[in-house]
């Protein structure tokens, strides 16, 4: 690490929970990153000024001007864009050091299959419950780390699932949901999204480095007409078919 990159991390290289080591231990890690939208902007931002050293974001869409609202990783004259371009143009302003491979293309198949295979990581940004599942049958296929995170209206949540803990299919049975929930129809709070991101970006640097507890087991859920917090204890379902023992 250079003199350069020792000031630019100087911060997170002071904590005792990381130091040099811990940096380092960033700078070789890989997190995949499911969605560049309210979710996925802050949680890519962050991961980019703290020093993975490499994300890769996958999304099909296009910048639009509704979701500039939220969607703080894209600016007005990125409008038409691709959204993974917009975002490594972002990400590239941010922190030059790092590499950012933007992927075009529905999380889905054998992409997904092949991207979360090369990542340490896994963050689940996306806004429907297809994509969520899917992704989780593929990071169980592969013992990857997954954070998940989901906002609508006023109502976030976030856990973590697969570091020896229950996978998302225990919480969410796939065949539970039927309808969904999209903030183009339903609205979502603008700094809600924000704050669930944020902390997709914290639970997802804090396994990197590995230090602290993560929310494996815990789901946590966010009022923030109240701002209150609630914390829920999940189970592994030893019959579930995504990692159940019977599978």
């Amino acid at each position: 690490m250079d003199d350069a990159s020792l000031l630019r991390y100087s911060r997170h290289i002071l904590l005792p929970e990381i130091g040099l080591d811990g940096q380092e231990r960033l700078s070789k890690s890989h997190a995949l990153v499911i969605g560049a939208g309210g979710l996925g902007s802050p949680a890519a931002l962050y991961l980019a000024s703290s020093g993975v050293g490499k994300i890769t974001i996958c999304d099909n869409d296009v910048v639009d001007l509704t979701n500039l609202q939220r969607q703080i990783i894209h600016k007005t004259n990125a409008v038409g864009m691709p959204k993974v371009a917009s975002a490594q143009e972002s990400l590239r302003e941010i922190n030059p050091e790092i590499e950012v491979l933007p992927i075009k293309a529905k999380a889905t198949g054998e992409l997904l299959a092949e991207l979360a295979e090369q990542a340490d990581i896994v963050l689940d940004c996306s806004d429907n419950f297809a994509t969520r599942h899917e992704v989780n049958r593929v990071c169980v296929s592969y013992s990857k780390p997954l954070v998940s995170g989901a906002a609508i209206r006023l109502e976030g949540q976030i856990s973590v699932f697969n570091a020896g803990g229950p996978c998302y299919h225990c919480l969410f049975p796939e065949e539970a949901f039927d309808e969904e929930l999209r903030c183009a129809l339903m609205g979502v709070f603008a700094p809600l999204v924000g704050v669930i991101g944020s902390i997709q970006a914290l639970e997802a640097l804090k396994l990197l480095i590995g230090f602290g507890h993560s929310l494996s087991g815990r789901l946590l859920l966010l009022d923030a007409s109240t701002l209150s917090w609630r914390e829920i204890l999940i189970e592994r379902d030893p019959s579930c078919p995504v990692c159940g023992r019977s599978k």
